[in-house]
């Protein structure tokens, strides 16, 4: 009470704040309060839940490390330039963030699938995307990208560009003071940025089932995991399900310190 009163908010702000506090924990307590202890390491150590975990993570990384060498350019040119039809563009990379998960899959799929736009070239090379691991990556990209984009042109228009340029006016090119000044001025919102797209590949359901399938130890990432064991063993769901929020929370909170400390 008293830190908010020192702050300036109005009391009954706090209301609405821990309203909304338990809404998002309230779920998290229920999950962990429907696990089964004594079985937990069972639960969660079958080959099947192994395979789904660390093809998770796999994925998730490397659909984190493509939002960061697409995402740093795409945010770079809406933050930093002005051009006709900048609008237009802007709405259409975030539309991800609105698009239901399965129309995400679906565009996909009518992209890089065998009879898709691109997939009869892909194809004829030799190289099937549909409905294997690289589909996995390319529907966690697809759904993640934005997120980044979103916090780090956020972050780059706070910053302004003063320092670019100064920097300019001494006599460094372009590319040095992007990376000398640029990217180290924004570095934490990157960072958040990179968090936010790892956790929501890390999640990430409706697009890769209707894209990439699911095939174990291919495309069956941990989310369709806790989707086919809910049906056949719900105990197991449950405890896979808490492992998935302990590993987000982890490296949300792993990453924010370090973006903080930056």
């Amino acid at each position: 009470m008293a830190s908010a009163r020192t702050s300036g908010l109005p009391r009954w702000v706090l209301v609405p704040a821990a309203a909304g506090a338990l809404f998002i924990v309230l779920p998290l307590v229920a999950l962990a309060s429907r696990v089964q202890w004594g079985s937990f390491w069972s639960l969660v150590t079958s080959d099947s839940s192994r395979e789904a975990l660390l093809l998770s993570l796999r994925t998730s990384g490397t659909a984190t490390v493509l939002c960061v060498v697409l995402g740093v350019p795409m945010a770079l040119v809406l933050a930093r330039t002005s051009f006709r039809g900048q609008a237009l563009i802007r709405s259409l990379v975030l539309l991800p963030l609105v698009l239901p998960p399965v129309v995400g899959g679906i565009a996909l799929l009518y992209t890089f699938g065998r009879q898709g736009l691109l997939g009869e070239t892909i194809d004829v090379l030799g190289l099937q995307i549909a409905f294997s691991t690289t589909a996995v990556v390319i529907a966690q990209t697809f759904v993640s990208l934005p997120f980044l984009v979103v916090s780090l042109e956020g972050t780059l228009r706070t910053a302004g560009q003063r320092y670019e340029v100064v920097a300019s006016t001494l006599g460094a090119r372009p590319t040095t003071v992007l990376r000398r000044v640029t990217l180290p001025l924004v570095l934490p919102g990157l960072a958040a940025g990179a968090v936010l797209s790892f956790a929501r590949a890390l999640g990430e359901f409706g697009a890769t089932i209707t894209f990439a399938g699911s095939l174990e130890g291919v495309t069956r990432t941990l989310p369709l995991e806790i989707y086919l064991q809910r049906e056949t063993d719900p105990d197991a769901a449950v405890a896979l399900s808490l492992v998935l929020v302990v590993v987000a929370v982890l490296v949300i909170g792993l990453v924010r310190g370090r973006s903080n400390a930056l």
